[in-house]
Parts: C-alpha cells; structure tokens; sequence
C-alpha cells in the first residue's frame, strides 16, 4: 500500500442499522466530498462482509462489516483558489483566521478544492510553512470541517515550530462554546479519559484504553435549558474529534453531531441544528517572534446564534 493509499474499515452497529450505506460513509468520512464516495461504490472498492458492493442505496445491516478501499491520490498538487478568507490577525509569522462550518481544514483524497489551505495559498503565495509538506502548509492545528471558528496558521517554519511546541506544552489557550444534550448536573468539571480508535467503528474515534493517546477537557456550565445545556469547553490536549468524544462518552453528545449524537435526532433538525454545536471561540498563543502572549475571539456564527434563540 502507497504512503497515501488506505484501507478503512467499519463495523455497523444498531444506530447505523437501516440507514443508507453512502450516508454513513459520508458522516463518518468528513474529509472526503460525496462524489468521491460515490467513485467508490462505482469502481467496486467498497465491501459489504468481503463482497464487492456497486449499491450506494444499500441499507446497513448491524453487524455487518464495511472495507473501503482508499486509493492513491493520482497526483499531489494542491492548487491557490481565490476563496474569502476572514481574517482576524496577520503579521509575517501567524495568521489567525475565522473558518466557516463546511469548510474542510485541508485536502485529503477527494477533496482537493476549496478547502482552508487551498484559500491560504491564494492569499499567502509561498509565505508559508513547509514543514507538513504539500497537502498542510501552514497547518499547525485543526477543527473538524462543521466546527466554526479561530485557527492559527504558522507562515514559515520557524514559527511552526514554536506553535507546535506550544501545542505540545498545552500552553495554547483553545476554548469552545458548545450546545449539548441533556442538563449537565454539575457546574464545571473535568475529563481525563484516553482516546483512540473505536475498536466497533474504524471511522469514529472513543474512550479507550487500547492504542489510545491521554487526552483532558474542562468544561464549565454558561446557560442551562432543560433538555439541553450551553458549555465552554476548554481543551489540555488537542484529539481529534476530542471535545464530541469527551461530551458523548459522558452522556451528553452534541447537539446536530450526525456521528456520536442520538440516531435519526429530530431534536437537531427541529432546531435547526444543521452541524455539530460547536464554535471554537477563544485562541490564545505566544507570538513566535516578539513573546507576546495575545489572545482573539470569534463571536458564535449565525447559525449557532439562530439556535440558542429557539432553545431560549
């Protein structure tokens, strides 16, 4: 198997039981578009229990397992596209931007435009850095591609090294606003749980103790409405997918999160909830150069906002 080339593997479980095989695909593979999930089916690399399945209408069956064979990209080459960016900050080291929800961070295969770097390259040129190779310069952190809000880009890598040092050093201030189900009992907490691999479902990420990396959120309570709770959510760590891992695996998944929230919610689309609740709102950093803590903020989206009048 090529350096790019994957084998991706799903275990069908009771939610996804009955649902359209293309539509699971399509949640649980956020970084690959529709279409290219569609080639897939048509070019026989999906497999339903070892046989080939060309079906995208095909309903899942629980128990059954899902083998998607991921190509090679055919050719690495990222193109500039001229797409707005909402940029909060810039100098010649950081660049600090505000990402729509729907907006993928950077190319995987099948997505290979419009995404955050493409957009980058349009306004940066080359004044970015190398260090994560073609398909994420500049990239040193990401958001899921239906959380909105602050990411910083490093310009070059000497900056990239310092953020990722940051990073590591859990130093970098990350807080979230996030709706989520239920009312939370307590007024604040922490979780401390491990996360990796979902042994039962490749695609989706759980607490667990296998191949997993530690990974810590705090939490505090900012508006309580009944059936659901207004958080921020602060992250020690930075897991992937890890504040919906954490708030699912306390029983409080998040509102419109289409891969760890309730199956078929009628409460998302009820509320308009079109994505996962969740706005990366505070950001905060050492500038690489001058050592100067600085911190921005991004005010909720429409959206987010258009929801918390419905539950309010």
């Amino acid at each position: 198997m090529s350096d790019m080339q994957q084998k991706i593997e799903i275990l069908i479980n009771n939610e996804m039981n009955g649902t359209r095989l293309d539509l699971v695909l399509s949640a649980a593979l956020e970084d690959f578009s529709r279409s290219f999930i569609q080639k897939l089916f048509e070019g026989g690399r999906i497999e339903v229990d070892g046989k080939p399945c060309f079906e995208k209408k095909q309903k899942a069956v629980s128990g059954s397992l899902v083998s998607i064979d991921v190509p090679a990209p055919e050719k690495l080459e990222v193109e500039a596209e001229d797409i707005p960016l909402e940029i909060v900050y810039e100098d010649s080291d950081v660049l600090v931007v505000n990402k729509p929800a729907g907006m993928v961070v950077h190319p995987a295969p099948g997505n290979y435009s419009g995404t955050l770097v493409n957009a980058l390259m349009h306004h940066c040129g080359d004044d970015l850095s190398s260090i994560n190779g073609v398909i994420r310069p500049g990239i040193v952190h990401r958001i899921d591609k239906d959380t909105s809000g602050l990411l910083m880009i490093a310009k070059n890598d000497k900056a990239h090294n310092s953020l990722s040092q940051q990073l590591s050093e859990h130093s970098i201030t990350r807080r979230y606003r996030a709706i989520v189900y239920s009312n939370i009992k307590e007024e604040e907490g922490t979780i401390d749980k491990p996360i990796g691999r979902d042994p039962k479902n490749r695609l989706r990420n759980a607490v667990t103790d296998l191949n997993s990396r530690n990974a810590v959120t705090h939490y505090k309570v900012l508006e309580r409405f009944g059936r659901f709770t207004l958080i921020e959510a602060q992250l020690e760590t930075g897991r992937t997918h890890q504040i919906r891992v954490h708030m699912a695996y306390m029983k409080h998944p998040l509102l419109g999160d289409e891969l760890y929230g309730p199956a078929k919610s009628k409460s998302a689309s009820g509320l308009g909830a079109k994505r996962q609740m969740l706005h990366a709102g505070i950001l905060g950093f050492v500038h690489p150069s001058t050592g100067e803590y600085m911190e921005f903020e991004s005010p909720l989206p429409e959206d987010f906002k258009k929801v918390l009048e419905k539950l309010r």
